[in-house]
């Protein structure tokens, strides 16, 4: 995949595993960064950026819960289409773009029942909240962002 270029979203494990240096979606980024940006679209067509911690599956979609009152979840009911990104290296290179759709879960394993997310942010919940159930009482709404398209520069 040339620098700056887009391909769908089954491009991620190869990509992830380094298979393409100039669009590399390094497999640390999306197992070990702690937040990413997911950005949803206000009802005034307005781009509304908010960073998030997430978990990677390890396929097609990403992990995120959030707060009852965040706009972002009116946001996804009305257009489901978001885009994510990592922060750059500082330098304006190592851009990771990820296009998908969003879908609010309602049926889905609270935190404190969620393994994977507690052996990525477990001791970051216990020293900000007390617990994972604390944690899950403010952030109590998952959402899975189904990817569809990657690219990077």
């Amino acid at each position: 995949m040339p620098t700056g270029t887009g391909g769908p979203v089954s491009q991620i494990e190869g990509v992830a595993a380094g298979a393409c240096a100039e669009a590399a979606v390094d497999r640390w980024r999306l197992t070990d960064e702690e937040t990413i940006w997911l950005t949803t679209v206000g009802r005034d067509g307005v781009p509304q950026p908010n960073l998030v911690g997430f978990f990677w599956d390890g396929g097609d979609s990403l992990l995120t819960y959030n707060r009852t009152e965040a706009k972002r979840l009116a946001n996804i009911r009305r257009q489901p289409l978001v885009s994510l990104h990592f922060d750059s290296d500082g330098g304006g290179g190592d851009i990771v773009v990820f296009t998908g759709t969003a879908e609010i879960l309602d049926d889905y394993p609270a935190v404190p029942d969620n393994p994977a997310w507690l052996e990525k942010y477990g001791e970051d919940i216990d020293a900000r909240f007390g617990d994972a159930v604390k944690f899950a009482e403010a952030y109590s709404v998952p959402v899975r962002i189904h990817l569809t398209r990657v690219r990077g520069f």
